[in-house]
């Protein structure tokens, strides 16, 4: 069964999405999921792989980072701060799942781009982030393996992208609703060039008296089923754009990701990793160090992106309502007994017609 999305149920988002309302709008850019569920043995956890570029040869993805409240991880960071790049596949899964996500997506790059690890002095550092799902999946039991990695990305698509209970986001928590992964897109117009901004989110934050959706405090209208008092979760937020963009620019992006979970109605809990990626699929370009010494590469001028920032915030909101929508009713396994419960549609449908 296909589950709407939160457009379908009538909530009026503002801004123009593409085609696909999904990080996949953004030319070039894939998602894959691994997704692993066994009620039996307490299952539901997975990950999710971004690849920002279908390209076989290494080349730089620039990028920026910025960290709202740093109780997570995301790895290369440091030199995503340092140098503007990275290179190879976003991963994302939960808390425990890191080191084995990193691992798989290592032996991933090793076979992808073959010949640079084979002849040259090579090194993969993965982006990996994580969020914790020990409340309906069994953390401990780090039930995230390297080939699971190696599914995610072995599975990406161009395509629509499945929202939800989907890879990592399969035992996440949103605004004390069933939440995981999210995504959206916007249409922009620059210097007469037309661009999209993309977000997707692994949404595990939020107590239910902040949810706060265009305005209105669907929290407090929709109170049965919270169970926790207190932020016990963590939003990862990748934004992807085709627009040319100088790290500076990429990092100024990237913060605008806080705006749009705020817009939600989180103020950042101190339990919550509030981590954010931006990267730029464009100027696509040989590794730094095949480079010559004086490279030329457009940038929009950073003084004219509020159009593109305002972009940005939209689809992180949506994103984030989204990944509620497509939730459904699960079972916790820790502490046993309870259920976090679904976004009710109709409940909210209603909301909104009044």
């Amino acid at each position: 069964m296909t589950r709407p999305r939160a457009r379908d149920l009538g909530l009026p988002f503002p801004g123009q999405p593409g085609p696909l309302n999904a990080i996949t709008d953004v030319p070039g850019v894939a998602v894959g999921f691994c997704t692993l569920t066994d009620p039996a043995r307490k299952m539901r956890t997975g990950v999710t792989a971004i690849l920002p570029r279908p390209e076989t040869e290494p080349q730089p993805v620039w990028a920026g980072h910025y960290a709202l409240n740093g109780n997570g991880e995301m790895t290369g960071t440091h030199w995503i701060n340092d140098a503007g790049y990275f290179l190879g596949p976003i991963l994302i899964t939960n808390t425990h799942g890191v080191g084995a996500a990193h691992t798989g997506a290592t032996r991933w790059m090793i076979g992808h781009y073959a010949d640079y690890f084979a002849n040259h002095h090579a090194w993969a550092m993965t982006v990996v982030a994580e969020t914790y799902d020990g409340v309906l999946n069994d953390i401990n039991a780090l039930f995230v393996q390297p080939e699971h990695a190696i599914a995610a990305l072995e599975a990406r698509s161009f395509g629509p992208v499945a929202e939800g209970s989907t890879g990592g986001g399969n035992g996440m928590i949103t605004y004390e609703f069933k939440g995981g992964t999210g995504t959206s897109s916007r249409r922009i117009t620059l210097g007469g060039q037309d661009y999209t901004v993309a977000a997707l989110v692994q949404a595990n934050h939020g107590i239910r008296p902040w949810l706060t959706i265009l305005g209105k405090p669907v929290g407090e209208l929709i109170p049965d089923g919270a169970f926790y008092g207190t932020e016990m979760g963590s939003i990862i937020v990748i934004l992807a754009t085709d627009a040319p963009l100088s790290g500076l620019a990429l990092r100024q992006l990237a913060k605008r990701a806080a705006l749009g979970i705020g817009r939600g109605g989180t103020p950042g809990g101190n339990n919550s990793g509030d981590i954010f990626l931006a990267f730029s699929t464009a100027n696509p370009g040989p590794m730094p160090q095949f480079a010559p010494a004086v490279t030329l590469k457009p940038e929009l001028n950073i003084d004219l992106l509020d159009t593109l920032y305002l972009a940005a915030v939209q689809s992180v909101e949506e994103a984030v309502v989204n990944a509620m929508v497509a939730g459904e009713d699960v079972p916790t396994v820790k502490p046993e007994g309870r259920t976090c419960r679904a976004l009710d549609h109709t409940r909210l449908r209603e909301i909104f017609a009044g």
